[in-house]
């Protein structure tokens, strides 16, 4: 079995916001269902409920580099981004 390493983030608009991730082992090549639904059964067992509504954006193998990975998250003190607000749409020619 080779170890993967999934990022997963909550949805935008739950109260608690979720972004990290997390190591599991696969047998599924990486992108494959298999790997895919690997890398959920783990982010459920591993997190339970609270993970039923998160979202995998990507699997990776796991590398020399990454060998170090701890699960510790780096603190960014970086102000947040705010959102491209979105034009009206204008409708010409109606009253």
């Amino acid at each position: 079995m080779q170890t993967f390493i999934a990022h997963y983030h909550s949805p935008n608009a739950s109260a608690q916001r979720s972004v990290g991730l997390f190591e599991f082992e696969s047998e599924g090549r990486v992108g494959s269902k298999e790997n895919t639904h690997d890398a959920r059964m783990a982010m459920l067992t591993q997190f339970g409920n609270d993970a039923v509504s998160w979202t995998i954006d990507s699997i990776e193998r796991k590398t020399a580099a990454s060998k170090d990975l701890d699960g510790q998250l780096a603190l960014d003190f970086r102000e947040p981004v705010e959102q491209p607000k979105h034009a009206r749409k204008v409708v010409r020619g109606r009253l």
